[in-house]
């Protein structure tokens, strides 16, 4: 008897000890995570943009403002524009190596480093905003950037849409094919590649420095995003000729870029404001570009440009050779064929619901 109650009372002692030991543990836990918690951090974000610039440029202002705001100063973010920390064609090189924590471009920007890139941003002829975002969001797309990006320690995020895009500014009239013959243009991605099978020069530049070009016939023409940036670089003032539509970009995605060492060094709440923040910039930029382009376009009319429309034959032309540089851009590198081959299944499905309604209600509302 006496041996049963000493071992019972030891057994006693053993869990006593045993449960004060989980407390402890539990206490240590609760208190390591309150500590990351109140953990503050200050990263760089680096943009292709001038500062402050309408769209784009504001919008990357915002999404450092809304971080800052919903995680109550705990991660701060300062936003250098285009050239004052690294070039404007160089942020995804920078997020990469760690010069900064994050940065904000077009991701087709970087396709000579990563050709696949440019099927996450914009496509000639291709999706606009909103099948984009889809593809994107519900169709596997954002899995897929992830991927392609991760062996480069970058991870992406959308962060801001242009919708549908003009033609561009010309200084010379465009009533044919032959008219792109050694017409020298600034415009990036697939399209540029379009641009240069239809005979023309391609010239790749920030858009500080796109007024000077065309004014100096440096390029003949160039095309930036619609009447809301152009009315603000002042390309009316360039060029004489004013071209729609947007074929070669029916839309443009922006990306987040967040070096993936430093996304790792985030507690698990403020990595989810960073995509919560995200996800409203991307929309609220779309919303921006809808309402600012059509007050511009309004003030540009006032100022005299005259808006043209690319004929039928020149846009038949580009749709086909369009279809060839795709195809051919995918081939030309397994990431992009993986992408491309994804990508066009779940973009073919939108096109046929697109097709049989919302195509029909704009011909019919006019």
């Amino acid at each position: 008897m006496k041996r049963r109650d000493i071992l019972a009372a030891a057994g006693v002692g053993l869990a006593a000890t045993a449960l004060a030991g989980c407390n402890e543990k539990t206490e240590t836990a609760g208190a390591g995570k309150a500590a990351a918690e109140q953990q503050t951090f200050t990263w760089k974000m680096v943009t292709s943009w001038p500062k402050n610039f309408p769209g784009v440029g504001v919008g990357a202002e915002r999404f450092a403002k809304l971080v800052n705001e919903m995680s109550a100063g705990r991660l701060t973010i300062k936003v250098y524009a285009a050239g004052e920390l690294v070039p404007a064609l160089e942020v995804f090189d920078a997020v990469s190596r760690g010069t900064a924590e994050m940065g904000h471009g077009a991701p087709y920007y970087w396709k000579g480093k990563v050709p696949a890139a440019q099927f996450f941003c914009a496509l000639p002829f291709g999706p606009n905003a909103q099948e984009m975002n889809a593809w994107l969001h519900r169709g596997g797309g954002i899995e897929l950037w992830e991927e392609v990006y991760k062996p480069f320690g970058v991870l992406p995020m959308a962060c801001g849409a242009t919708g549908v895009q003009t033609a561009g500014w010309f200084n010379k009239e465009i009533n044919s094919v032959d008219d792109f013959k050694g017409l020298k243009m600034r415009t990036p991605g697939l399209g540029g590649e379009v641009l240069t099978k239809m005979g023309g020069t391609v010239v790749n530049m920030p858009a500080g420095e796109i007024f000077t070009a065309l004014q100096t016939g440096a390029i003949d023409a160039t095309e930036w995003i619609g009447p809301y940036n152009d009315l603000a670089l002042g390309l009316h003032k360039a060029s004489k000729y004013y071209y729609t539509p947007g074929w070669q970009e029916p839309n443009v995605t922006f990306e987040l870029d967040v070096n993936l060492k430093a996304w790792e060094t985030l507690p698990d709440d403020l990595k989810a404001i960073v995509r919560a923040a995200a996800r409203d910039v991307n929309g609220d930029m779309l919303d921006d570009y809808n309402a600012k382009n059509m007050e511009a376009l309004e003030q540009l009319r006032e100022q005299g440009v005259e808006v043209r429309r690319l004929p039928d034959e020149v846009l038949a032309r580009l749709k086909e050779v369009a279809a060839e540089v795709v195809e051919a851009s995918a081939k030309a590198d397994p990431v992009a064929a993986k992408v491309w081959e994804q990508q066009s299944a779940y973009l073919k499905r939108l096109y046929e619901y697109a097709e049989l309604n919302e195509k029909d209600i704009y011909n019919i509302r006019g």
